[in-house]
């Protein structure tokens, strides 16, 4: 077996971010004691080694603002512990020699007798485990003798393995009430930090993201005691610069109602981050692209205001000029849709222009129209009472002067026959 074990800095509190960036690498993941220790010997022809595997937790670590401490390896997770504790202890040798030359802080079981031990002569765990076994026992009870023969490897380990919650939520008391709700995010992204971190562990993404903040106790009576913002992004993402730039983004735009001593950042819903292949050369295809545009339509959307920023999305129905709706950007998913059966103009005449007819009984529009496809014969819309059934042939027709366009012809019943029964209804780009 081969253990690492990953130490946080002493002033760091992001133990359990660590232990989710340990499950991205492998599934055999612990807590022990200030570290953080993982089995990684199913990992290491994964990642190409001992070393790869370290430079890219290093790496990752960083890109994910962890503050990483010492690292070391050893056989067993005690060893690992021990060994990252002394950063001057050998590297290579056998563990049991490499143990020997430690002192006795670097396992917790002997520092807690340190100063008996010490007056003993025992400042090493290797003059330690020379002493009588059974005096030792009496002296300082078992727990000294199984933690010494564990980090050997001469007693098994039993370890809680972590396990990842479904659900994301973390809480940061703020050092200062804050007044101003743009001030909040650089607490926030401490939370983001770990929030990215988990999803990394997951192999998942979010799309949706709650910061949600507590008002301080000397509010005013009619100020509610908390307050929250959702973010929502256009696909599943766990871009930690993204959701920063995004919830910051909001938070320019959110007034605080009285200050803020706490905030939380959740999120229920995860979902599968599906990872796209780069394509050699950029276009509409290529994921970094996308994310490039996603996220420009995320600022707008949030700048210019909820459904000044829209798309298009198709809908089951018959009547072809109801089968694409404009929606607030970015719109939830939707189940597929069969694509329409002829070709949908880029904008929509509304209302419908009437056209005037020529001699051949053929509309006319800047001129004659040439008939380019058509006619789609559509009859629907009865169910929705009176009036709004539809009974048109569509066509598309092409303009000299306006390019092309749709138009359709009402089949009108017989007291309408004085009127012409063409109307303009959308025009191609």
């Amino acid at each position: 077996m081969r253990w690492l074990a990953l130490c946080c800095t002493p002033d760091a509190t992001d133990t359990d971010a660590l232990a989710w960036l340990a499950l991205s690498f492998t599934p055999r993941v612990a807590q022990l004691e200030e570290a953080v220790v993982a089995e990684v010997s199913a990992s290491l022809r994964l990642f190409r080694g001992a070393r790869a595997l370290r430079l890219r937790l290093q790496a990752d670590a960083a890109q994910a603002g962890l503050a990483l401490g010492a690292m070391a390896w050893a056989p067993t997770a005690l060893a690992a512990l021990a060994l990252a504790r002394s950063p001057g202890a050998p590297r290579q040798g056998r563990l049991a020699d490499r143990l020997d030359a430690l002192p006795l802080a670097a396992l917790t079981a002997a520092h807690a007798h340190h100063a008996m031990l010490t007056r003993l002569g025992c400042t090493q765990l290797g003059q330690l485990r020379r002493l009588p076994r059974p005096a030792l026992a009496r002296r300082f009870g078992p727990a000294l003798l199984v933690a010494l023969d564990q980090a050997y490897g001469d007693l098994p380990e039993a370890h809680d393995w972590l396990a990842l919650p479904d659900r994301f939520a973390a809480r940061l008391e703020l050092p200062w009430r804050v007044e101003h709700a743009p001030v909040l995010l650089s607490f926030a992204e401490t939370l983001l930090r770990q929030l990215c971190t988990f999803l990394a562990a997951h192999h998942a993404g979010v799309r949706t993201l709650r910061l949600a903040w507590q008002h301080d106790a000397m509010r005013a009576r009619d100020v509610a005691g908390s307050g929250e913002l959702t973010v929502a992004t256009a696909d599943t993402t766990r871009d930690l610069a993204r959701l920063t730039r995004l919830l910051g983004e909001h938070l320019a735009r959110t007034t605080l109602a009285a200050p803020a001593g706490e905030i939380t950042l959740s999120a229920d819903t995860l979902l599968p981050l599906q990872e796209g292949s780069h394509s050699l050369l950029p276009g509409p295809s290529d994921p970094a692209e996308r994310a490039t545009t996603h996220a420009l339509l995320e600022r707008l959307s949030v700048r210019l205001g909820a459904g000044r920023v829209c798309e298009g999305r198709l809908h089951e129905d018959h009547r072809l000029d109801r089968m694409q709706r404009w929606q607030p950007w970015p719109a939830p998913a939707s189940p597929p849709v069969r694509p329409p059966p002829g070709p949908q103009p880029t904008w929509l005449v509304e209302p419908p222009l009437p056209l005037r007819c020529d001699a051949r009984e053929q509309p006319v529009y800047a001129g004659a129209l040439a008939r380019i496809s058509g006619p789609h014969r559509i009859e629907a819309g009865w169910w929705e009472g009176p009036g709004q059934l539809q009974t048109r042939d569509y066509y598309v027709y092409r303009s000299a002067a306006r390019g092309l366009l749709w138009v359709y012809h009402e089949r009108l019943s017989a007291t309408e026959s004085d009127a012409s029964g063409w109307f303009l209804h959308g025009v191609f780009a």
